[in-house]
């Protein structure tokens, strides 16, 4: 690999180490809670925010999208706090509903926009590998860091901090990587590592995602394939890979 493509791989690279960090332990959560749709919903609520600010402010209002996607995707988690204080049993249900009505509205907005499908496509697939030293990473990593620290010393595993802390998370990640990546980061590695208990769960999602992300890009440049999808792929082969062998490997010890 030559120092220059090394040198236009290492952001994206950073980028997709940066999303993982926070994505693995919250899509374990999702997970656990039995809500799948949620990362969906509240990545597309924010990316609706994103449109919004671009329908609003134009070329513009680049820091203005991003508040308007936070704020956006902050009201859609704590919505969904609501709803499940109320013991709704139809939680998942509810999330998916808002998930298509987002999704359709911000259709409705770029209707008319004359760069409406390409600004769909990179809320879609995202961007990755045109991802900026700053502010994109430097922003996103301290942000990153706060999450972490906050949701690992958050106490009981019951706590609703986690409809606040997942929206910031999903809103600052749909940004750089786009809502397929945000989705496949979030909810593979915690399914490859199912059959896992304890730590060892934890850092075999990271493995999974690291793994992902290297195999993704590498694949991406080497077949001059769309950088943020081929990631999404590698993904999927390599947790359903994980998760079968992690099968074998139980039902043999038992």
């Amino acid at each position: 690999m030559s120092a220059e493509l090394f040198m236009l791989l290492l952001p994206a690279f950073v980028a997709g180490c940066l999303v993982s960090s926070t994505h693995v332990p919250l899509g374990i959560e999702v997970l656990k809670r039995g809500i799948i749709f949620i990362d969906l919903a509240i990545a597309q609520i924010a990316a609706m925010g994103v449109v919004i600010g671009h329908v609003i402010f134009q070329d513009s209002g680049q820091l203005h999208s991003l508040a308007l996607a936070l704020l956006f995707a902050l009201s859609g988690g704590g919505l969904f706090a609501w709803i499940e204080s109320k013991k709704f049993k139809h939680l998942e249900a509810m999330i998916g509903a808002v998930f298509v009505v987002s999704a359709s509205i911000t259709i409705l907005l770029l209707a008319n926009d004359p760069h409406g499908i390409e600004a769909m496509e990179k809320l879609l697939a995202g961007q990755i590998l045109w991802a900026k030293w700053w502010p994109e990473l430097f922003v996103t990593s301290i942000v990153s860091i706060l999450i972490l620290v906050v949701w690992f010393n958050r106490g009981t595993s019951h706590s609703p901090i986690f409809y606040y802390i997942f929206p910031i998370a999903i809103t600052f990640s749909v940004q750089i990587a786009g809502i397929y990546l945000v989705f496949a980061s979030l909810i593979l590695p915690a399914i490859a590592t199912s059959n896992i208990k304890g730590k060892n769960k934890l850092i075999s999602s990271y493995v999974v995602a690291l793994i992902s992300i290297t195999a993704g890009l590498s694949f991406a440049v080497l077949f001059d394939l769309p950088t943020g999808p081929m990631i999404v792929c590698t993904y999927f082969i390599l947790s359903m890979i994980f998760l079968i062998a992690s099968y074998k490997l139980k039902k043999s010890s038992s």
